[in-house]
């Protein structure tokens, strides 16, 4: 505990698991594979990997420095460098309470899979008419969806620091290595499975578009999770004796790490069975549960691999819920339990009407403005433009005007570095955050509204 009362991680490692958590996710497992396959494959891993460095990086460093120095929920800590800067903060509250209005829902459909491989492994004939059959349901996406809510409710009843740190330190670890021998058991077993490692390691720069570029630029911003508050959330709870910058190195490779070995795990497997990489969300339930289902002692693996996800899926979903508990508990000063309670309420309504957006309210549908005109989106994919493609790019804009304008570099050096303890900063690094990174967020801006075609 701090001197201001703020708990502390008990370690280095516990941070680095938990951080790590909140940014492997669905967002390396579920969606980075048919984003890379729709994206050319090698170049869009290596596309990404540069994003990764020359975007992700530093904006974990500048929230995780803002958090740290703030010691208090994701309003609070500007609020505290800027009494009028505190919107920011607001805004990635809203920001995580619209994904997590969607992201439980699909953490509820991985608990199903991970259930039925376990106790029967039985898709049907065809498991396209399975998921589509499921996810239809008016009732039993939600009660899987409340599972996972209540669960990940229940346990950051006790904070952040405490029991969801040592889950988190013992389930990440399990994560990779269920990951690892996933994508060794693909590429042994499967005949074609070395075609689908071509075409996701070998960049073919014929493929590369502003397009490619803007969906890997916006997969980075929901997959490492910045622009939306995790870090200044996790920031607030980290020791000043702690190297911001090395751990900030960390998190990002370990994430990186994670998306790779999953499109690993899922190209080369959707490949060697010649099956469609390109069904978008229902990849990794259709395509997946149809190649385990029929391979020798593929029940067994699909067990493994969607119980890999489902960690990742609760890792993720910790310092999700965190965010906003922690602005309710402090900002709003409602305390640990009454803050639980109310933002899960919130995020548990939001799931019953996003799971209802693919049976009973099927037909409901929100307009989403376009170059080309006006577009009919459902809620489902509707809440993931506005909180992916609008509200994480508008979240790093902001937080990087406010390093370099509003907080200004030489603070933020200090808390970044410790007063010169851990190093200085460069001018690449004040580069990336006046040019190169708005610069990124304005192509996000222009594709998510129709402007590159």
């Amino acid at each position: 505990m701090s001197n201001n009362g703020q708990a502390h991680f008990k370690s280095r490692f516990g941070y680095i698991m938990v951080a790590a958590g909140a940014a492997i996710g669905l967002g390396n497992i579920w969606k980075f594979p048919y984003l890379a396959y729709r994206g050319g494959g090698g170049i869009f891993l290596v596309t990404y990997i540069i994003i990764i460095i020359l975007m992700a990086h530093p904006m974990v460093e500048m929230e995780t420095a803002i958090g740290r120095f703030g010691k208090s929920d994701t309003v609070s800590v500007y609020e505290k460098i800027s009494k009028k800067w505190g919107f920011v903060g607001w805004i990635a509250n809203i920001c995580t309470l619209g994904i997590n209005m969607f992201y439980v829902v699909v953490g509820g459909w991985v608990l199903k899979y991970a259930v039925q491989f376990i106790v029967s492994g039985d898709f049907g004939e065809d498991t396209n008419v399975f998921f589509n059959g499921f996810i239809s349901k008016p009732v039993e996406p939600i009660v899987w969806a409340f599972i996972v809510m209540f669960i990940t409710s229940f346990l950051l009843l006790f904070g952040i620091t405490e029991i969801v740190e040592k889950v988190t330190s013992v389930i990440m670890p399990i994560l990779f290595v269920i990951l690892i021998f996933c994508a060794v058991y693909a590429c042994a077993t499967l005949p074609n499975a070395v075609d689908g490692l071509k075409y996701y390691l070998v960049p073919n720069f014929r493929h590369f578009n502003f397009k490619v570029f803007a969906d890997a630029v916006t997969q980075v911003l929901f997959s490492v999770g910045i622009g939306w508050g995790i870090f200044t959330t996790l920031g607030a709870n980290i020791s000043d004796s702690s190297n911001l910058k090395s751990d900030a190195v960390m998190v990002s490779v370990m994430d990186t790490l994670a998306a790779v070995l999953a499109g690993f795990v899922v190209i080369p497997t959707a490949f060697g069975a010649g099956m469609d990489v390109t069904k978008g969300p229902a990849l990794l339930f259709d395509v997946m549960a149809g190649i385990y289902g029929s391979l020798p002692g593929g029940r067994l693996i699909g067990s493994l691999f969607f119980i890999g996800v489902l960690f990742a899926v609760f890792s993720s979903l910790f310092t999700f819920f965190e965010i906003s508990v922690k602005t309710f508990e402090e900002k709003l000063q409602m305390g640990r339990q009454k803050g639980v309670i109310v933002v899960s309420i919130i995020i548990f309504i939001g799931n019953i009407l996003v799971s209802l957006g693919f049976g009973p309210l099927e037909g409901f549908k929100l307009p989403w403005p376009s170059f080309t005109g006006l577009e009919m989106y459902g809620l489902y994919d509707w809440l993931d433009c506005f909180t992916g493609y609008v509200l994480l790019p508008l979240g790093c804009l902001l937080t990087c005007i406010f390093v370099a304008k509003v907080w200004g570099f030489d603070a933020y050096e200090k808390e970044l570095f410790s007063n010169g303890r851990d190093g200085k900063l460069k001018s690449f690094d004040k580069l990336l955050t006046v040019a190169v990174i708005p610069v990124f967020m304005i192509i996000v801006f222009l594709n998510v509204f129709g402007f590159l075609g």
